[in-house]
Order: C-alpha cells, then structure tokens, then sequence
C-alpha cells in the first residue's frame, strides 16, 4: 500500500545542526580542559546529571545549569551555556531537506530537550525558532523530555496530523521506540547527513509530486 506522509519531525541537537560530540569536544579545547571533561560533567557527575534533567523539563534555569557545570568544570559560569553550544552550526544536508519538504507542503517541525531560552536561546541564534518551523515543541514547555510518549503526541497535535502521516528523525535511537509506537516512521541519524537527507527525501517523495 502507498503511503503519503504529510509531516517531518526533525531533532535539533546533532541533526538540525552539526554533531553535539564534536562541538563539546571543540569546548574543551576552547576552555582549556582535560579531553572528556565536559563530557563527564554532564553525563556523570551526579549533580550534573541532575541539573541537566532539570533544566530539560523546565525546573532549572539555564542560569542553574551555567552556575552547577561551570562549578563541576571549575570555569567561569557566566553565560556558559552560549560558549557550550558556541561550535553547533546548522547541519547543511539536513536543513536543505527540511526547507524541500516545507516548499512541498509538508508540515515540519522542530523536537527538541531543550537547552533552555535565557539568556541564550540556541534555537534563535541558528536561525531555527519559530518561523522556520510549522511547529515547535521544546520539552521545558510541555514539562517533560524525550523519550517521554507525551511530547512525541504533543508534536503530532501541533501539527494536526497522526502517527502514520509522519516521519521522525533523532540521532538518539533511545528517542525512536515511542515515536514508533505512535505509528510514526523514524530515522536514526548517525555520522552520515547526506545519507539521512536522501532518507527523508526518498520517503517524502511521493507527497511532494501528490502536493
């Protein structure tokens, strides 16, 4: 049977932009710490660990999360999290697919654990907010994170459209099973975005000659 999808879900971190490892690795150097150091901060220091889940689901502030990894870091903590994402760049092959199946009139939108808005607001400043996107969904607004079914559900009512009508795309393949289990098609992105782009256009094809 044929199928026509009518929404793209897209991930920020890693697929909208350029690869998260390679812009902590890029901190490091820039802040002079020991290689895996930022790393550790916010993937094993228990306080770290805390304060990132916080700030994901709307309980910290990017300014706790700037004052906690700049103390675990030993580093100044003023508007860390600017100079932390200060390597992302817009992921090209992805962005480029995403504005073809927008001129298609597919629905996209942007699926995001958030990294917080203030003082820096890291969706803005790479040009994805909200008039890039048909919708946006970050998980500090809906009060809870990926993998969490609700937000996956949130993004298909914001975009009007159900499970099956959908594509998603993550670099976390923890992040895929609940979108699947809303009947939405996923792609797992790993280190290859021209690869993920002929993905999406391959599947998005048949609704861009239906459009």
């Amino acid at each position: 049977m044929s199928l026509s999808y009518r929404g793209l879900i897209l991930d920020f971190g890693g697929v909208l932009t350029t690869r998260m490892r390679l812009n902590g690795q890029a901190f490091e150097r820039s802040e002079g710490l020991e290689p895996g150091a930022y790393f550790h901060a916010l993937n094993e220091n228990p306080e770290g660990v805390a304060v990132y889940s916080a700030l994901e689901v709307g309980k910290a502030t990017q300014e706790d999360w700037n004052q906690v990894i700049g103390g675990i870091l030993g580093i100044d903590p003023t508007d860390l999290m600017r100079r932390a994402l200060g390597n992302l760049r817009p992921e090209p092959a992805i962005v480029a697919a995403a504005d073809r199946a927008r001129a298609a009139g597919i629905k996209v939108a942007m699926l995001s654990n958030s990294f917080g808005l203030e003082p820096y607001n890291p969706y803005e400043a790479l040009g994805m907010w909200e008039d890039a996107f048909d919708a946006v969904i970050l998980s500090e607004l809906e009060g809870v994170r990926k993998p969490s079914t609700f937000i996956y559900q949130q993004a298909l009512n914001a975009l009007e459209l159900t499970g099956p009508e959908c594509v998603f795309v993550d670099d976390h393949a923890e992040n895929l099973p609940p979108a699947e289990a809303l009947g939405i098609r996923t792609i797992h992105h790993t280190t290859d975005p021209e690869a993920t782009a002929q993905q999406l256009d391959a599947l998005l094809e048949r609704a861009a000659t239906r459009a």
